[in-house]
Parts: structure tokens; C-alpha cells; sequence
């Protein structure tokens, strides 16, 4: 279990097409090459520690014609953004994907002071 000890804590949440690589024949949709796929999220603000981050599949468009085969993750994650990391394999052939993610933890609160 993540403890959040600071008094203030924030919540922030972006939204992000990966790839849409049916339109010019694409790793993912022709299956040829590295099937996956990553992407660095900078906060706008950065946390006091590293937050807790989920990250889910908001919209995918995959080819029925053979199993749908997929995995999303965050990793990297540091007090100021994370990578998200798309995977597939075998036949899976994937027009494109959309991933949704949001962040919690501490960040600095108007009470704290920097004595230096």
C-alpha cells in the first residue's frame, strides 16, 4: 500500500492516442518489426515522490480475424512523469490504441517551507 504522508496530495489524468499505424501499414497492424510501443508523460507539475500512476486502454481498434493480444503499463515513473509502454504479439494486428492514465500523490503544499 502506497501512504501518502503529506497533508496535500494531487490528481492529475491525460488521455493519449499511442499509435494509429493502420493508416501507413505499421508495425503494429502489419506485424512486422517490434510490437511495442512507448511513450513519455511529463507532469506539468511534478510530485513530491514518485505518485501511484494506472494506466488503461481507453479505445482500441484491433482486426477480428485473429486473437486480440494486449498489454499496458507504466513504468519509469518518477516524481516528474513516466513512460507508457504498449505491447502485443503473435497475430495480433492492431489498427490503433488510445491509453488513459491518471497519477495520485503528495505534492508540495503552500505550508511547506524550504529552509536552505
Amino acid at each position: 500500500m502506497k501512504r501518502i504522508s503529506s497533508g496535500s496530495f494531487g490528481i492529475v489524468q491525460g488521455t493519449r492516442v499511442l499509435f494509429s499505424d493502420f493508416a501507413d501499414d505499421g508495425v503494429m497492424w502489419t506485424g512486422n518489426g517490434p510490437r511495442d510501443s512507448r511513450h513519455i508523460v511529463t507532469f506539468k507539475e511534478p510530485f513530491v515522490e514518485p505518485p501511484a500512476v494506472h494506466v488503461s486502454i481507453g479505445m482500441w481498434d484491433m482486426d477480428h480475424k485473429a486473437n486480440s493480444r494486449a498489454d499496458i503499463t507504466a513504468e519509469h515513473i518518477t516524481a516528474k512523469g513516466f513512460h507508457i509502454v504498449f505491447r502485443t504479439w503473435g497475430d495480433t494486428r492492431i489498427a490503433r490504441i488510445r491509453a488513459d492514465w491518471m497519477a495520485i500523490g503528495a505534492v508540495k503544499s503552500d505550508d511547506d517551507w524550504d529552509v536552505a
